[in-house]
């Protein structure tokens, strides 16, 4: 007879996307087609938080079809945290109970579902388990939307952001053309992207023809000079009669401190910002007399499963199940990864990386992705991006809405004492 099962174990972590239930989806129904190799896939309640309060959920309790309709559902079907653990020597009692908890309910692999923060934390998980002798397979799974993982050519959950923001920006386009005579001159989308200015270049797909609009991208990788802005801005209102600009909520001054630092930081540690836009918007507003509107597209943006692109679903999936797969291989802290083969046609591949070369580590937009004025994106930029938006995967509708699954997730007996965070 062979090796009894082993378990495994499945965390979202991070801002969910619109396609994350995609790769849970790509997990468990993998795993469910290796069932001589794989006992139950549990997941933790609200990301790593659940795992280390021992709440874990019994996925077997879902029925295939619920399964399946992960797929098409946005948020994250089992909850997710912001919850950075510490160092391993700072924190050695988070580790060590994380692996109390596996070995407690046989898990011999654990996938965790996230950006660079999640990563690193499954490469220290994958270190820890070795530390106590505990087999234990440590798997990150890719996600965040704002494409800024360094070992994959783009990030699942980044795909169908983008294709959100630039249908968000040309539907807007539209409405200011129209009104631009007697009313709005200037028009602000921020988007989100701390340091890396990827769903601001996604903004520039709106336009139609060069030149067209938005006229004014501001990323984080250029330092925001506002004599060189509101020029850019006076220019196209008097040349289009307005002016569409897309921001990111990084935007940077020159001495390289957020335009819209708060003060506050986030649980991982990250500077809290908010408010990039509209502090533009009032730029236009008192430096040149324009009347503007401002949008911030904020969880929008990553919770728009209707307008998903195809190809980020197919991402999502596909890796989730490569996930599986190298976990059943024994490939301890590895992550698969999005090999891009050709733009066109648009071809890829599953890939795999070291944990370790994507832990905290960030890729921002090439130079030559902007253009030399800074303020727009270059023929380059737009045949990476261009495929990543491509094709549509709607939801099933009932009423008029989309139908979204919503699980049961029933939890399993804890077996261990509390353990307080």
């Amino acid at each position: 007879m062979g090796a009894k099962p082993r378990n495994v174990l499945y965390a979202q972590s991070g801002g969910v996307t619109a396609v994350v239930n995609a790769t849970a989806a790509g997990v468990i129904e993998t795993a469910r087609k290796h069932k001589g190799r794989i006992g139950k896939v549990y997941a933790g309640r609200d990301g790593i938080i659940g795992v280390l309060s021992e709440d874990l959920i019994d996925t077997s309790k879902e029925p295939a079809r619920a399964i399946a309709a992960l797929r098409h559902t946005p948020g994250g079907a089992f909850g997710s945290a912001r919850y950075k653990l510490k160092k391993l020597d700072e924190s050695t009692a988070q580790y060590e109970r994380l692996i109390e908890v596996c070995r407690a309910h046989d898990i011999g692999y654990f996938l965790y579902n996230g950006g660079n923060d999640s990563a690193d934390t499954a490469w220290k998980v994958s270190q820890i388990s070795e530390r106590l002798g505990y087999p234990l397979v440590a798997i990150g799974v890719p996600k965040t939307i704002d494409n800024d993982l360094a070992v994959t050519d783009c990030s699942p959950g980044f795909g169908s952001a983008a294709k959100y923001v630039a249908t968000s920006m040309r539907e807007a386009i539209y409405d200011v053309r129209s009104m631009w005579r007697t009313s709005t001159r200037v028009f602000v989308l921020e988007v989100m992207g701390r340091h890396a200015g990827w769903l601001t270049a996604a903004c520039g797909l709106a336009a139609e023809r060069p030149g067209d609009a938005p006229q004014v991208l501001l990323f984080p990788e250029i330092p925001f000079d506002e004599a060189a802005f509101l020029a850019r801005v006076k220019t196209a209102v008097e040349r289009d009669g307005f002016c569409a600009i897309g921001v990111s909520e990084g935007v940077k001054r020159a001495d390289g401190k957020f335009l819209s630092e708060t003060g506050l930081t986030d649980a991982f540690g990250h500077e809290q910002l908010g408010g990039a836009g509209p502090m533009i918007a009032q730029l236009a507003k008192t430096k040149l007399g324009y009347k503007f509107h401002w949008a911030v597209a904020d969880y929008l943006q990553r919770s728009a499963r209707h307008i998903a692109s195809r190809v980020d679903v197919e991402h999502a999936y596909r890796l989730g199940e490569a996930a599986v797969k190298l976990a059943l291989e024994g490939r301890n802290a590895t992550i698969p990864v999005v090999l891009r083969v050709s733009d066109k046609p648009y071809r890829w591949k599953v890939g795999v990386a070291n944990l370790a070369d994507a832990a905290n580590a960030e890729k921002t937009m090439p130079r030559d992705f902007i253009t030399q004025d800074g303020f727009g994106i270059t023929a380059k930029c737009r045949a990476y991006l261009e495929p990543l938006i491509r094709g549509e995967d709607p939801p099933p509708y009932r009423d008029g809405l989309p139908a979204y699954v919503r699980l049961k997730n029933v939890p399993i007996a804890k077996k261990l004492p509390p353990f307080k965070l």
